[in-house]
């Protein structure tokens, strides 16, 4: 059976990956299991789940067979696999948003480094749980699905403080600082919680100041994506619509853009003391 090993690493080709394995495990049924019960071996099976290799959808197909999966689940699993080798992912409306949530995931699991430049709020690898939760009630989420979402993101974070880190590269505007976020206990223990993440080795936080002039971040948030098996890729995510986009023209102006950043931004030691004043100022505040 040949795979499509060319375009294994791609954000899709990771989102079907997460969603091949992550179907079986809620299946219950064992990776050697179900490797046996589709006389296929164990270690390529273990390729598909892990994104070295990519089934074609005929081998996604007799997967989800054999594990049984809904018919809803099976169509937006089949879907990934038909559509693995366009280059660029866009997304349009609300339905797309979970399948995209999961390339993002990936990404972050399997980089080597993420630059992200966010103009309106915390980066979410960032976010304390509070401050998350904040931003999930004023955006009129349904209150059982807030806790998972919020559980969710606490687990992405591990990324940043697990062994063998990622390093991250967050470029956060001012303004992100003043804006009050749920209460303003919850915006000073998340300017405190900044503060301390930048002091790990392998984070890095920037301060774009107001009143720069124009800049590459009026265009809006973005996140790059650095990989040691794969090559890069931009990701840029607005309200019900998404895209990864890894063409090498696309990512060289992205670097281009963050090269301006870090000419006018502050640098990481000045911006955490400048984050810490303002969490005070906040303390201090009636």
């Amino acid at each position: 059976m040949c795979c499509m090993a060319a375009i294994a690493g791609t954000p899709r080709a990771r989102a079907l990956s997460a969603a091949l394995r992550e179907a079986r495990m809620a299946s219950g049924v064992g990776q050697r299991e179900l490797a046996r019960q589709l006389s296929l071996s164990n270690t390529q099976l273990s390729h598909w789940e892990n994104g070295h290799r990519v089934p074609n959808v005929e081998q996604v197909a007799m997967i989800l067979a054999a594990i049984r999966v809904s018919a809803d689940e099976r169509e937006r699993i089949l879907d990934l696999a038909r559509n693995v080798d366009e280059p660029n992912w866009l997304t349009v409306g609300m339905n797309g948003i979970p399948q995209q949530l999961a390339g993002a995931v990936e990404c972050e699991r399997s980089a080597s480094a993420i630059t992200e430049w966010t103009p309106m709020v915390v980066p979410g690898l960032l976010q304390t749980p509070d401050y998350s939760r904040a931003i999930m009630q004023a955006s009129g989420l349904d209150h059982k699905d807030i806790d998972l979402r919020v559980m969710v993101r606490i687990g992405r974070s591990e990324v940043i403080t697990r062994n063998d880190p990622v390093h991250f590269n967050g470029l956060i505007s001012e303004a992100v600082l003043h804006e009050p976020i749920g209460s303003p206990n919850v915006m000073v223990n998340q300017l405190l919680h900044l503060v301390k993440m930048s002091s790990r080795p392998n984070v890095s936080i920037r301060v774009v100041p107001l009143r720069v002039g124009w800049h590459p971040g009026w265009s809006g948030p973005f996140v790059l994506y650095d990989f040691p098996d794969a090559p890069p890729v931009v990701h840029f995510e607005h309200y019900s619509s998404g895209a990864f986009v890894p063409t090498e023209h696309d990512v060289s102006e992205y670097r281009k853009a963050v090269d301006k950043f870090h000419e006018i931004a502050i640098n990481p030691a000045a911006s955490a003391e400048l984050i810490e004043k303002i969490a005070k100022e906040m303390e201090r505040t009636p």
